[in-house]
């Protein structure tokens, strides 16, 4: 994680526009990321960290996320992403355990867009699965 990016989630703390253990699980999610290979910057990644730390704040505040309108268009356009959408659902999974915020289906939807770009922006990874016989 780029130092940017740090002030980014630095700001939203500090500022009390997020929850602290929002802001801690959303860091250590970038940080896996990043450890897994991806570019997480706040070019890559600003979207997507606002939009976690926002929503899992609002889920631990008892605050309902509404369903949108474009969720089916969402759900085609993820079709093509199929480890972007499995790491948005390991990323609800972790939330409900970790915090007692699990993401509903259309915030699983945009972090699996997120997650897709980031995946375009960052350089390709070696698949060790790949060379397993």
């Amino acid at each position: 994680m780029d130092d940017r990016l740090a002030l980014r989630i630095q700001l939203f703390r500090e500022g009390g526009q997020v929850r602290p253990e929002a802001a801690e699980f959303v860091t250590a999610e970038l940080d896996a990321l990043a450890a897994e290979g991806r570019t997480v910057t706040e070019e890559t990644a600003g979207t997507l960290t606002s939009h976690l730390m926002m929503a899992l704040t609002r889920l631990l505040d008892g605050q309902p996320i509404a369903e949108f309108p474009t969720d089916s268009e969402i759900t085609a356009e993820l079709a093509g992403h199929p480890r972007a959408v499995a790491r948005a659902r390991a990323v609800s999974a972790r939330a409900a355990s970790e915090l007692g915020a699990p993401l509903p289906d259309s915030e699983i939807n945009f972090l699996g867009l997120h997650l897709a770009l980031l995946d375009q922006n960052s350089p390709p990874r070696h698949d060790m699965r790949r060379n397993q016989p």
